[in-house]
């Protein structure tokens, strides 16, 4: 495996999980019954499909095929948790959701920054990312703690 087919896997890896926060964010402000969460979440969606589509464009720099899907894990993740939050309803069990998949994309960049496999300019695209996932981490968390 060549130097890029590795910077292009974690790329991918890292594609895949922000598209899979894209549909969890949209699905929460499906579910939220609060119009302010509501408009965060779609908000927070909107800055991680800019997030993917930048990844993507490192891809290509790479000279890789950029994904364009999350991953099947999230998809039945997304069926479990609309099945759970349809019968706890309430903005607390979105909010608790929403902080779970947050803890899941940070561990991923977190995961990707520690990689010293990676090229600068690959490591660069990741914590540009990174400071945009962070800052939603850290405020969904928030929330959280603030609805105990």
């Amino acid at each position: 495996m060549s130097q890029h087919d590795h910077e292009i896997k974690v790329l991918n890896g890292l594609i895949e999980t922000t598209i899979d926060s894209v549909d969890g964010y949209a699905e929460a402000a499906k579910d939220a019954e609060n119009p302010q969460f509501r408009d965060l979440f779609l908000t927070r969606a909107a800055e991680r499909r800019q997030i993917a589509a930048r990844l993507r464009e490192a891809v290509r720099r790479e000279g890789g095929d950029p994904a364009d899907d999350g991953t099947v894990l999230a998809s039945a993740h997304r069926v479990f948790t609309g099945l759970r939050s349809s019968m706890s309803h309430g903005d607390k069990a979105v909010v608790d959701e929403v902080e779970r998949g947050e803890d899941h994309i940070k561990a991923k960049y977190d995961d990707a920054l520690k990689d010293d496999k990676l090229s600068l300019s690959a490591r660069e695209a990741i914590q540009q990312a990174y400071a945009s996932v962070r800052q939603g981490h850290d405020q969904m968390s928030a929330i959280k703690h603030s609805m105990q």
